[in-house]
This record gives C-alpha cells, structure tokens and sequence, in this order.
C-alpha cells in the first residue's frame, strides 16, 4: 500500500493555516479534480479523494490535533475517510455545502446521486451517454440541428417514475427517512460516531412495499427518445458537448444524467482548416501566372472568382478576408480568413509549337530573375528552416 502523503501537502497549505484557508484549499482541489471535469480518470478520482480526506482531518479540531501530534499514526480508525470505506456519494453529502449547495460550483453528484450539501435523503442521478456527431465543413461553418433517436433509460408511465404500485411509499425503517445511518464505531482515541448512505433505500430515504409490476420498483424503464442537439457554428474536431438532462432518467424520480456529444469533422474535398482559417491551395497554369487573369476558387459559401496579378510568383498568397470559420461563441469573435496559396504548374511535356515558343522566350531578359527576385526567393527559402 503506496504511503499516505502529509494532509497539509495534499491541500498545499502551512501546518499554521486557518480554517477559512484550509476550506479555500479544499474547495480549489476538489473543483480541479471533481469527476465530472475529469470523466473516466482514475488519478484525478484518487486525488480527489485524497484532497476529501485530508480535508475531514484537518476541518475538525480534534482530529488536526491528534494529527500534528502523531501524523497518520495517530488517526487510526477516526482518521479521513481511507479505510473507512466512505465512497464518492458520502464526500458529496459531508463536503457539498462548501459550494453552496453543489459540489464543484454546478457539478453535478457522482455514482448515482446528486452534489447537493444536505445529509438528507438524496435521489438517484441517471448515467450519462456518449454519442457520436459528424459534421461538414459547411455545418461548422453556419452551426446545426442534428437528431438522435436514443435508447435509454426512461420514466416509467405506469407508476410515473415513483417505483410504486399504488403511488405510495413508506418511510425507511433502517435510516427513519434521513437516508443515512449513523454508527458507533471503537476506535484507539474511544468510541466514533461514522455516518454512511443508507443501504436499505438506498439513500433515498422512503422503500416501496407494493413494487410497480412494469418497471419492477425502480421508476425508470428501457426506451427510445428522439433528442435533438444544437451545434453551435465554430466547432472544432474532437470537441465535446454536453446536453444535460437527456441522458438516463434518474431510478426513482431522480436526477436524469447528460448526453455528451463528440465532434468529428469530415474532411473537405479542396478546402482545409487551420483554427478559424480556411486554406485553399491553388494551382495555377503558367499562363495565367504570367499574363494574370480571373480565377474560381471555393468557399464555403460557393465558388467565387479572385484576380490573379500578372507576374505571380509560386508561394504567394491572397488571404479572403471573413471568408473563413466563425469563432466559437465565447472562444473569440468575428470570423477568420481562406488564405489561398498559389503553386505553379510546369507542363511535363510540350508540343512541337509550344517548344519553339519557349525557345525563343529562353534567351529574353524578361525570363530572366532580377536579383532582387532572387535575394526575395531565398531569404523566403532560408525562413523555412530558420
């Protein structure tokens, strides 16, 4: 078993700090590693219980004495909640009101129950789902309504959610409807009052005699429902977007979980992304490179002509500006630009014609680079592997 590491360096503050800066330093790590910002995350989920625990030591006088005076040694059974077998929901109910009522500043519970700070009776909280969403350059572009008929957990229409039969429940018998129970525990400083989530209801306070027939007492049902999700405009690849509410109803009439949503952009047939610019890589015939002219290039809104400058040397560029990718609402403003980068096509073979007319061009000083073409040309190639 790894070391327990000191309780002031887990919530990085001096042995000598008050209670109002050991509250701050908990309610900072636990925001930091709460599980709802850290799905999935067994390190973030131990250093948050870590950070809990350390908490419900040095909060309480007693317990902080005992462990200036002896450290981890002298906790024994009153210690933090290692090796009391408190879980995820009994740090949510103990330590809750620190954010007003809401573990991690609108977080939601964890493990089924809600983050609320009361030591009450709770309700069940659903699981959240996963879904999927590809999306076209030109739906990130204007933002989109995308449709899911989903499976998953439902309210049961026959008892309406309550598990009951006959829409009665009955005050728990084992926690007296509080949805806790309160032992005593022997411990080497003398008897410890520990407080755990009911296991008989369950924590929810109230048990069902007369369990629905249809949903066999837990209120909620396999189902479909049709979720509609808005994409705003500005997405980007990998994303991730949370639709509360609409994942599996909570058992019980209890909370419903989320649906999270993962973004994945196709690729473009001509057009690719760099943040909220668009870039298009023209490829232009030595003619038009020379003489100039109207060319058609695309955009996410159709195709439109730009003027090609007579001259044009390869690797210039012309930037559109507002042509791109709007920016994500509170990730920026205003639109990025398509930056078209021109290359040059040299013909591989030529006709006879064609032949004679650039061998006779070969020898005229407009072919020719001036040196002011050259010393532009590689300074611009010595930047590349600069």
């Amino acid at each position: 078993m790894a070391e327990k590491r000191d309780y002031y360096e887990v919530l990085g503050v001096q042995k000598g700090a008050s209670e109002d800066e050991i509250k701050k330093a908990y309610k900072k790590m636990a925001i930091k590693y709460h599980p709802d910002r850290n799905p999935g995350d067994k390190e973030a989920e131990e250093k948050f219980k870590e950070a809990a625990e350390a908490y419900d030591v040095l909060r309480d006088p007693d317990k902080r004495a005992r462990y200036d005076q002896f450290g981890h040694a002298g906790m024994g059974g009153a210690g933090g909640f290692g090796g009391q077998g408190f879980d995820m929901n009994d740090i949510f109910s103990m330590f809750g009101d620190i954010f007003g009522g809401h573990m991690g500043g609108g977080f939601g519970g964890f493990g089924g129950f809600g983050g609320g700070g009361s030591r009450g009776a709770q309700k069940h909280q659903g699981s959240d789902l996963r879904l999927k969403v590809k999306l076209t350059l030109e739906e990130v572009a204007k933002g989109a309504t995308k449709k899911f008929k989903v499976k998953k957990d439902v309210t049961c229409t026959h008892c309406h959610g309550s598990g009951s039969q006959d829409g009665k429940t009955e005050s728990c018998a084992t926690c007296h409807g509080t949805g806790y129970v309160t032992r005593q525990v022997n411990t080497m400083f003398g008897r410890m009052q520990q407080q755990s989530v009911c296991s008989s209801c369950g924590g929810r306070g109230t048990t069902i005699k007369n369990k629905c027939s249809h949903c066999s007492g837990t209120g909620v049902v396999s189902g479909e429902e049709l979720v509609e999700v808005q994409i705003p405009a500005g997405v980007q690849d990998g994303m991730i977007l949370n639709v509360p509410g609409k994942g599996n109803a909570g058992r019980n009439n209890g909370y419903a979980g989320d649906i999270q949503v993962y973004v994945e952009v196709e690729p473009h047939a001509e057009l690719s992304r760099r943040d909220n610019d668009l870039v298009y890589n023209l490829l232009l015939d030595l003619p038009t490179a020379v003489l100039g002219g109207p060319v058609e290039i695309p955009t996410i809104d159709g195709r439109v002509k730009i003027k090609i400058e007579p001259g044009t040397q390869p690797g210039k560029t012309v930037r559109l500006r507002g042509k791109g990718l709007p920016a994500l609402q509170g990730y920026g403003y205003g639109y990025g630009d398509l930056i078209v980068n021109i290359s040059i096509y040299i013909p591989e073979t030529l006709t006879k014609e064609e032949r004679s007319a650039f061998e006779k061009m070969k020898d005229s000083d407009s072919f020719k680079p001036s040196q002011t073409t050259k010393n532009s040309f590689f300074q611009k190639f010595k930047s590349l592997f600069s």
